[in-house]
């Protein structure tokens, strides 16, 4: 099952060596989702990452730094919801419905949230019961191209698997567990 991290929303030290050490243990992407950054603050966090990690990035915002600094994908939200012309990457999505699963075939995964009780947003709870997971998965709707979100833990993926996820997206589980973070 394939691992991605979501970067928490604030800029921390050494979070550049973090998400390299993220990557080179096992997950597949690292999401940079920074809401409330310039792009002169995510182009900071860029050039601190090496050149040849850059393939397995995905920006949630100020989409042109791509094309600057070789960023492999782009995901789409509320913020930005169009894909630049000039990008040729790694295209997601996030989702919040199972309905909105039925435009796979337009990204190459898609994130379905919230599967369980959010770790990091308080008060952000699940979304579907195992049922409705179940069904889905029996209708073909969640398969390898969906990735769980929300209240995701390394404990919790086998289950994932078993609903059919193709993976996971972790925020709170990655970095909750990240030594570097503490220090």
């Amino acid at each position: 099952m394939k691992k991605i991290a979501i970067t928490t929303e604030h800029f921390w030290q050494h979070e550049a060596r973090a998400i390299v050490e993220l990557l080179d243990s096992g997950y597949w992407r690292v999401h940079i989702r920074k809401p409330k950054a310039t792009a002169l603050q995510t182009e900071q966090l860029l050039k601190e990452i090496p050149e040849h990690y850059r393939q397995r990035l995905s920006l949630h915002d100020h989409f042109e730094l791509c094309n600057i600094y070789n960023i492999g994908g782009v995901h789409l939200n509320s913020r930005n919801s169009v894909v630049p012309n000039y990008f040729q990457g790694v295209i997601s999505r996030s989702c919040h419905t199972i309905e909105e699963l039925s435009e796979a075939d337009k990204f190459n995964y898609l994130f379905l949230s919230p599967i369980f009780n959010s770790i990091s947003k308080a008060g952000y709870q699940a979304a579907f019961t195992i049922e409705q997971l179940q069904q889905a998965q029996n209708q073909g709707i969640i398969n390898e191209k969906v990735f769980a979100l929300g209240g995701v833990t390394l404990m919790i993926l086998e289950t994932l698997e078993q609903l059919g996820f193709g993976g996971a997206a972790l925020l709170g589980a990655a970095w909750t567990d990240y030594t570097i973070l503490n220090n």
